[in-house]
């Protein structure tokens, strides 16, 4: 074993140490930070869930005085920021962490500390953001944090600011997380394993980082505006001063509407997984449904304006992106079309996770029609900051992202811990969120036709909303009690174990070619891919003539590659003792050293001064540790 150049202090244990919490705070597995993504965006969904559930008892009656106009800001600005950046995207992390590496043949990504220095920024990052809750000033601007409304003339508490400093260093984590991932997908495909032969939740990955790499700089760009309008005086946001609040919408904006691409995206490519694995055929237009996921991702640069239709931008500008945002519907309707293909004529077995897919097919599809008649300005104009909007994002979020990460969830989780939930109380999991979604969400389009504002905290009895927003209530919390059973079923199952061998589901993609849960060095040796779907076609060589159905078909999804699965081992670290990175806890360190930055932000510049040693003890640990301990 060779000795790091730095040590640590006596008052941490060994790195190498595998139990407890120095394990888990020390480690740089890819299934562990998956994990820790999965456990901490799942706690940030009870807060946000609470959150909504608060603003839906506001708003079950009229001229309620349940909690007031200011407490209510804070509510619906930080369940909406929540559910963005704290919930949906770690939820999407936590599924590339441990996935990524299992569907393309590696034993780990490219960068484990790196790996781990995301998660950990992220962790500090959304305390940051929710500080506020305890100091009694939480942010109050919404999730979209407009200007000037966000600048301290306006809004002179430290609330925005929590908020300003939480996302510019989750806006690190993420770049760090796209970064790895896309170095991990190009360059650590198992042997034979082509770009078209990479699964297509591997694709929606990669074009997701991409996505993330690009867009989260640009929130910066405007966060750290925001942020030094608010702490240093500046003027970028004041009109009065020669700035211009609207930038800031134009900045978040074209960071945004990619944004919601990178919340649906990975739902996307786990439904294409789902489908196939329960209609027992393959992907019905697999290169059509990487092509349309692929131009979703380029597409979305360049609607961001619909957002701004009442700005005034002019007809030019308007005409421009109504067209854009028309056209970027094909490619979505490709998707859906290729999904109901798939499953036509199959063999559908319908449990849980197929439930939430087919689910996802038809709420995504609504939400999606509802967004097409946003792309014409008069018809925006007229639904512009009313219900109906909620309405659509809900469905696109929560009947799309959300209910497509819930199949994922049972579908791999005999994979991740080697037993089942429970399939009865799945499917009653899957009925109380699909009945509650709706029922909460539907009623919210008409209730934006007949004109009720959004970010209102109450209402008047002569409006006619009373009926619609106490239906709207009432199904938020049936959507609760859904979520409260399926906590139950974790803990029923856990109880009860019904063991799960390491290909339950007769699945199509490598992850089930290894145990479950995986060894820590994912796969006893290196597969080679000669297919696409190549485990399912190697448990059913019979079925390969079905498919292709000639030599040339064959020969199209052949391996190109000649090197071996021998050849790649050396080249990762060879037969003799597996190698893998030690456990390191530079990353947590530096991950402290950021999250002390920005609590100078927020108190003195002084403590700023106080993270520096912090920062270069973890960074310079980092760069001076061995890339690989041999075992």
């Amino acid at each position: 074993m060779t000795t790091n150049a730095l040590t640590f202090p006596r008052f941490f244990p060994r790195p190498q140490s595998e139990t407890g919490i120095w394990g888990w705070i020390g480690t740089v597995d890819h299934k562990r930070i998956g994990t820790l993504y999965g456990i901490t965006s799942f706690l940030w969904f009870l807060v946000a869930g609470v959150e909504a559930l608060l603003i839906r008892v506001q708003l079950a009656s009229a001229e309620n005085t349940f909690i007031g106009p200011e407490f209510y800001n804070q509510l619906f600005t930080m369940h909406g920021t929540t559910m963005v950046f704290l919930v949906i995207m770690p939820l999407s992390a936590a599924f590339f962490n441990w996935l990524i590496p299992l569907q393309i043949g590696a034993r780990d990504v490219a960068f484990p500390r790196l790996n781990a220095l995301s998660y950990w920024v992220f962790l500090f990052g959304s305390l940051i953001m929710n500080a506020g809750w305890i100091t009694g000033d939480a942010p109050n601007g919404g999730w979209f944090g407009y200007a000037p409304n966000s600048g301290v003339t306006f809004n002179p508490g430290l609330g925005m600011t929590y908020w300003v400093v939480g996302l510019n260093i989750l806006g690190v984590a993420s770049i760090a997380a796209g970064l790895n991932f896309i170095i991990t997908i190009i360059n650590m495909r198992a042997p034979g394993m082509s770009m078209f032969k990479m699964p297509v939740f591997t694709w929606m990955t990669l074009v997701t980082s991409v996505l993330l790499v690009l867009a989260m700089p640009i929130l910066a760009v405007a966060g750290i505006q925001l942020q030094t309008d608010r702490v240093y005086g500046t003027h970028f946001f004041n009109s009065l001063a020669g700035g211009d609040p609207v930038m800031w919408q134009h900045i978040f904006w074209l960071f945004g509407h990619p944004e919601v691409y990178i919340l649906i995206l990975p739902a996307m490519g786990i439904v294409s997984e789902v489908l196939p694995t329960f209609s027992r055929k393959p992907l019905f237009g697999y290169a059509f449904v990487v092509f349309a996921g692929i131009v979703i991702g380029f597409m979305g640069w360049f609607v961001w304006s619909h957002h701004m239709f009442t700005v005034g931008l002019g007809p030019a500008a308007n005409t421009a992106f109504a067209m854009s945002t028309m056209l970027i519907a094909v490619p979505t309707g490709v998707k859906i079309f290729n999904w109901i293909g798939t499953m036509w004529r199959g063999n559908i077995q319908l449990n849980t996770a197929m439930l939430f897919s087919i689910s996802f097919i038809a709420m995504f599809t609504i939400g999606g029609l509802s967004g097409v008649m946003h792309a014409s300005p008069p018809t925006d104009s007229q639904q512009q900051d009313t219900y109906f909007i909620v309405a659509h994002f809900h469905y696109v979020l929560v009947g799309g992202a959300l209910l497509g990460i819930f199949s994922g969830i049972y579908f791999w989780w005999p994979k991740f811990t080697g037993w089942f939930l429970n399939e009865k109380l799945g499917i009653a999991n899957w009925a109380l969120m699909l009945i509650g979604m709706n029922l909460q969400f539907g009623p919210q389009h008409w209730l934006g036709m007949d004109g009720m504002p959004r970010r209102i905290y109450t209402y008047a009895e002569n409006m006619g909303w009373e009926g619609s927003n106490l239906a709207a209530s009432i199904g938020g919390f049936i959507l609760g009690f859904g979520i409260l059973l399926f906590m139950i079923n974790i803990v029923y199952s856990r109880m009860n174990k019904k063991i799960a061998p390491a290909d339950p589901w007769d699945g199509r993609t490598l992850e089930w070619s290894t145990s479950s849960p995986p060894p820590v060095h994912d796969f006893d040796e290196i597969p080679v891919v000669v297919y696409r779907d190549d485990f399912w076609f190697k448990k059913h060589p019979e079925t390969i003539s079905e498919y292709y159905h000639n030599d040339h078909d064959v020969e199209d999804i052949a391996p190109s590659a000649t090197q071996t699965a021998e050849e790649h081992e050396d080249d990762h670290g060879g037969h003799e003792g597996i190698h893998l990175p030690d456990k390191s806890y530079y990353p947590f360190i530096l991950g402290v050293g950021i999250a002390i930055f920005g609590i100078g932000f927020l108190t003195n510049t002084y403590v700023i001064a106080a993270g520096v040693p912090i920062f270069l003890w973890g960074m310079l640990g980092w760069s001076m540790e061995p890339v690989n301990d041999p075992t």
